[in-house]
Parts: C-alpha cells; sequence; structure tokens
C-alpha cells in the first residue's frame, strides 16, 4: 500500500516539474564563440579606429569652413547715408569688438590658432619636464637662437602684405567690371526706350518690352554665373516669360545667350542702320565685362606665392616656441596664441577677397538695374509730354513775327 503511494507521490511530482520546466524554462542554444581571422580583423579594426580619429579631427576644421562658406554666400547690401553715418562712428571698435565671435574670419581660425597653440603648450610641457629632470638625461631641452627669426621677420612681412594687396586689386578690378556691367545696362535701356517711341506698332512694343526684360536679365545671369550656390532660375523668374527662361537654363553660357536674344531683338526693331550700330555699340561693355569676370573666376593668384606664404607661416609658428623659449619659458603660449591669431587672420583676409564677387553686393546692383528700367519706362511718356507741353505754351505766348503777346 505504501509503496503504491509512494509511487503515485513520486510520478505526481515528475509530472509537475516536467511542466514546470516546460512552462519556465526555454531552450538555450550555445552559439559557438567567434574565431578572431587574425591579422585581417586586426587590421580591419585598426582601420575603423584610423577612420573615427581622423573624422574627428577633421570635425573642428569641417564646421570652421561650413561657417564660412554660409557667411561667402550671404547677400551684401550696398551703404547708405545711415550706414556710412554707422562706419565712420567712434563707437566702432567696441562693436567690433563684441562682434568677434560671430565673425566668419575669427571663427576661420580656431584650425590653425588652436593647433600652433597646442604645439606651443607641448613643448613648453615636454622642455619643462626636461628641466625638472622628470625624463632622462638623452633628453634634450628644445631651444634656438632667434637670430634667424630677426632676419626673416620682414620676409614673412613683404609676403602677408604683397599677398593682401594682390587679392585687394583683384577686389578693385572686379568691382569696376561691376560698374561698368551696369552702366552698360542702364545706358543700352535708356537707348532702347528712348529709340522705340509710343507711336511705334504694337510688333514694336512688344518687341521692345522683351528687349527690356532681356537687358534687365543680362546682370541677374551673368551674377549666378560668377557666384556659387546662385539659384538662376529663381532670380530670372520674374524678369523673363518661362519658354525664354528654358532655353537660357538649357545654355551652357547663360549670359551669352541673355546677350543673343538682347542681339535678335534689336535685328526685329523697325530701326535705321544708325541707331542699330549704335545699340549693338552698347553691347561691347557686356561683353567685356563677360571676359573680367570669367578672367577673375579662372586665373587665381599664382598658386606658388599662395602656397609659399602658407608654408612660411606653419613652419614659422611650429618653430615659434622653440625661439622663445630662453626668454618667455610658459609664455611662449600666449604668445604663439596672438601670433598665430593675428597673422593668419591678415593671411585669411587676403584668401577671402581674392575672390572678389562673394564680396559685391551683386544682388542689390542687379535690382537696382532693374528698378532704373521700370522707372526710366513710366517716366519716359510723362516727360515727353511735359516736354511737349511747353513747346506748345511757347509756340501760343509768341507770335509768328517773334513779337510776346501780352
Amino acid at each position: 500500500m505504501y509503496q503504491s503511494m509512494n509511487l503515485s507521490v513520486s510520478s505526481n511530482f515528475t509530472q509537475r516539474s516536467f511542466l514546470y520546466q516546460s512552462r519556465f524554462h526555454k531552450p538555450v542554444h550555445l552559439k559557438p564563440p567567434r574565431v578572431s581571422s587574425g591579422p585581417e580583423s586586426e587590421v580591419s579594426v585598426t582601420k575603423t579606429l584610423t577612420g573615427k580619429l581622423i573624422s574627428l579631427l577633421r570635425s573642428v576644421p569641417d564646421w570652421a569652413d561650413e561657417i564660412k562658406e554660409r557667411g561667402m554666400q550671404q547677400k551684401r547690401t550696398l551703404y547708405t547715408h545711415e550706414k556710412w553715418v554707422e562706419h565712420r562712428s567712434s563707437l566702432r571698435h567696441v562693436h567690433h569688438l563684441f562682434s568677434s565671435f560671430s565673425s566668419r574670419v575669427i571663427l576661420s581660425l580656431i584650425p590653425p590658432v588652436f593647433f600652433f597653440t597646442s604645439v606651443a603648450i607641448f613643448i613648453a610641457s615636454y622642455n619643462s619636464a626636461v628641466a625638472l629632470d622628470w625624463l632622462p638625461s638623452i633628453f634634450p631641452i628644445l631651444r634656438s637662437s632667434s637670430l634667424p627669426y630677426q632676419l626673416t621677420a620682414p620676409a614673412l612681412a613683404l609676403l602677408l602684405v604683397f599677398r593682401t594687396e594682390a587679392s585687394y586689386s583683384r577686389y578693385e578690378e572686379g568691382r569696376k567690371a561691376w560698374v561698368g556691367i551696369i552702366a552698360g545696362t542702364d545706358d543700352l535701356a535708356r537707348q532702347v526706350i528712348c529709340s522705340v517711341d509710343g507711336g511705334s506698332g504694337d510688333d514694336e512694343l512688344i518687341i521692345k518690352d522683351l528687349l527690356l526684360r532681356y537687358v534687365a536679365a543680362f546682370p541677374v545671369a551673368l551674377k549666378c554665373h560668377v557666384t556659387y550656390g546662385s539659384d538662376v532660375a529663381r532670380d530670372l523668374r520674374s524678369l523673363v516669360e518661362a519658354d525664354d527662361l528654358s532655353l537660357i537654363l538649357e545654355s551652357k553660357h547663360r549670359p551669352r545667350c541673355v546677350i543673343e536674344f538682347i542681339s535678335q531683338s534689336l535685328r526685329l526693331l523697325k530701326l535705321d542702320d544708325t541707331k542699330r550700330d549704335l545699340l549693338e555699340s552698347k553691347m561691347l561693355h557686356l561683353h567685356e565685362g563677360i571676359g573680367v569676370c570669367e578672367q577673375l573666376m579662372g586665373i587665381p593668384i599664382p598658386l606658388a606665392y599662395t602656397r609659399l606664404t602658407s608654408r612660411f607661416l606653419v613652419f614659422w609658428h611650429l618653430t615659434l616656441p622653440i625661439i622663445l623659449w630662453d626668454e618667455c619659458h610658459w609664455i611662449v603660449v600666449p604668445a604663439t596664441f596672438i601670433s598665430a591669431a593675428s597673422l593668419f587672420c591678415i593671411e585669411e583676409v587676403g584668401v577671402l577677397i581674392e575672390e572678389p564677387f562673394p564680396m559685391l553686393a551683386l544682388d542689390e546692383l542687379c535690382d537696382l538695374v532693374h528698378r532704373n528700367i521700370q522707372e526710366a519706362v513710366k517716366s519716359e511718356p510723362i516727360i515727353r509730354n511735359r516736354i511737349l507741353a511747353k513747346i506748345k505754351l511757347h509756340e501760343v505766348k509768341h507770335s509768328s513775327n517773334g513779337r510776346h503777346r501780352s
């Protein structure tokens, strides 16, 4: 009897334990351990770490370049009387000081200045460790005579001055080119308005309206041609019709395509040869402007000069803490910082103004041409009628024999 009871209890316990294990314990699948493939896995890990390190080191220069390029694409404004008053204000130095942290020139200097300051800290730490006998005696103190720097300092100054002067000459040439372009388009538009009067046929008036649109579109097309990141379709949408815009966008050289529109419109106007030759001669300023702008865009300052200046600055600041150690010791760190910030800032300004067109207020100049043409079209019949009215009034006041009527 007891044996049967024990057997039943044990059988029940066995079933319950089996149910318990089946409900709460899932089968465990053991994965085989990964076996390294030897040198290939080590090379892949090394490449991954190297890539991450390079991306980390490039993050700050990429950030500085992004700020610089974003500032290059900002629209410049023409100066007014109020801006000139602010420009020569006695508080301008305070304003310039507080706006330093938003200056793209200063922010773009963070990578080189930080690098050379870090080099100065490393050299100062190394020399201090050697002087305090924290390193073996075989390690020498990094020091040198300042005579080479005294001899080469004028050469570095001349390099920076000539570099900046050459860049400013390019800026001035680009500014003069755009002055000629704006003056040429205004003069061409004035000649078109005067040549085709209100007494012409409907076809002549349509051609005149289209011709003035093409004249206003030329500086916009040239501006988009010489500046990076411009949206030519958006800028020309309000000036030319859709079918003309599509043809301009398909062209490889959009400013010359606009000039072709102007030339064909002039040929369709019913003008005598003298007026037509006069109008076509005005287009010479437009062709000259294209040539100057493309020359400035395609031909920089000789690269050998730019590279020499950059290498001279880098070598100068790499060795500056060694030269100044005997006289300054740990002061080499702020001295290197000040020197790098000053000299690289001058070099950076020269690089920025070497490409003159982002520095000019081209958008406002193009808008000014459009506004001038619109104002000339509106004022031309009013001024003409007023002058004709004065002529008639003068004829009424004077008799045929020249005596004034009382």
